[in-house]
């Protein structure tokens, strides 16, 4: 069954510096050197119509075959490339999960 790593990047201290950083650092293009990659979503959060904080900055959902190709693609020098990358612009804090998806 097919599945999905998502990278939830939580509110930035620093939001244009952050945007800043997500682009010069090739984030997206990182993800899509993973092995056995079949799909990419990258999406940022519409701010709240209140003013509010939003829950989440940007995410990043990678779609992988099975669980099986995803967590060997966690393991490989792409990924060795990619997941500093992410973690080195988080100033908010970021939360990477594994979801089985259930439906398109």
């Amino acid at each position: 069954m097919t599945t999905k790593i998502t990278v939830i990047y939580d509110n930035p201290t620093d939001p244009e510096a952050f945007e800043r950083a997500f682009t010069d650092s090739n984030q997206v293009e990182l993800a899509r050197a993973l092995p056995g990659l079949e799909r990419l979503e990258s999406s940022k959060v519409w701010p709240k119509e209140d003013g509010s904080p939003t829950p989440a900055h940007r995410l990043i959902d990678l779609y992988f075959p099975d669980y099986d190709t995803a967590s060997a693609a966690v393991t490989t020098a792409a990924a060795a490339a990619l997941f500093p990358a992410i973690l080195g612009i988080a100033s908010g804090g970021v939360r990477i999960v594994f979801a089985d998806v259930e439906q398109t």
